[in-house]
């Protein structure tokens, strides 16, 4: 990757310099616009939108009004991106949003902002709302280091791979995670850590029934079963403790077993490759790759 500069504020003066704002938009409370993401969204020429149906509704709330909207979400992306980048290299600000926080964050922002880094537009990001740090602050859990996951891949065994590389992170994980399948998440968390790491559950933040479960994960799971959650939920996991493992959990599952039989057990229960079982079973142990192959051989 080449080296390159950007200064927004000098490039924001310029005349025929288009660019990329990432604009951060409420999570449920409109209150928490910002004043500058008004003022960004009243100049730019186009605004981007994930649903232009819901950026229709905030447009109107904040009285902004005359606005060229541009469809780009997860599934036009391959196209509308490149376009948009054009529409830029001729000038124009765009403005981008997405449903709700700060985009490119689980979103497929994250893929324009790169197409535009490369064709060097400059891209500004104007702060606001995010769930998951909102989850992490008011959680209760350490915040001193943190990793945000998202949204588990569905598939069981990409899940639980992913879950498995995380089993010695020692910083507080956050996951989103939809009512639906919340239960389902859980019963994961519980068996890749068990049930005894603290964790919270926070659900329609900032709205009206803002709302926060805190409890170790056992505790968590039966009372999901009796109050099945509404609305989008995040979750935020305590970290494994300087030993590797979780608070409480004592000897680490896989302290028992060979280097062969550690790579066999995640080729064998979560279904993936020799070459990811042995990342997974390196970055168990603290060790290379190299160091694992070179035991099995």
């Amino acid at each position: 990757m080449q080296l390159t500069e950007q200064y927004s504020y000098q490039q924001q003066n310029k005349e025929n310099v288009g660019a990329l704002y990432l604009v951060g938009t409420p999570i449920g409370n409109l209150e928490d616009m910002t004043f500058r993401a008004v003022r960004i969204l009243r100049e730019a020429d186009i605004i981007a939108a994930e649903d232009t149906r819901e950026t229709r509704k905030l447009l109107s709330h904040f009285e902004i009004t005359g606005k060229t909207l541009y469809s780009y979400h997860e599934h036009n992306k391959q196209a509308s991106g490149p376009e948009l980048v054009r529409i830029m290299e001729e000038g124009k600000r765009i403005a981008l949003v997405s449903d709700a926080g700060l985009p490119a964050i689980s979103d497929p922002g994250a893929d324009l902002v790169q197409l535009a880094v490369e064709a060097g537009i400059p891209v500004i990001p104007i702060p606001g709302p995010n769930a998951a740090l909102s989850a992490l602050i008011a959680s209760g859990l350490p915040t001193n280091r943190f990793t945000f996951v998202g949204f588990l891949p569905r598939e069981k065994k990409h899940a639980d791979a992913v879950l498995a590389s995380l089993r010695m992170e020692a910083g507080t994980l956050l996951f989103y995670e939809s009512p639906h399948r919340i239960a389902k998440t859980l019963d994961r968390l519980a068996s890749a850590y068990g049930d005894s790491r603290r964790i919270t559950i926070a659900r329609e933040l900032t709205k009206r029934y803002e709302h926060f479960i805190r409890g170790t994960v056992g505790e968590c799971i039966d009372f999901v079963s009796e109050n099945p959650p509404l609305g989008e939920c995040c979750i935020v996991v305590e970290g494994a403790d300087e030993n590797g493992t979780s608070q409480d959990a004592g000897q680490a599952w896989w302290q028992e077993l060979t280097e062969e039989e550690h790579v066999a057990h995640y080729e064998r229960e979560q279904g993936v490759s020799r070459k990811d079982a042995m990342k997974l079973a390196a970055k168990d142990r603290g060790v290379s790759k190299r160091d694992i192959y070179q035991a099995l051989l």
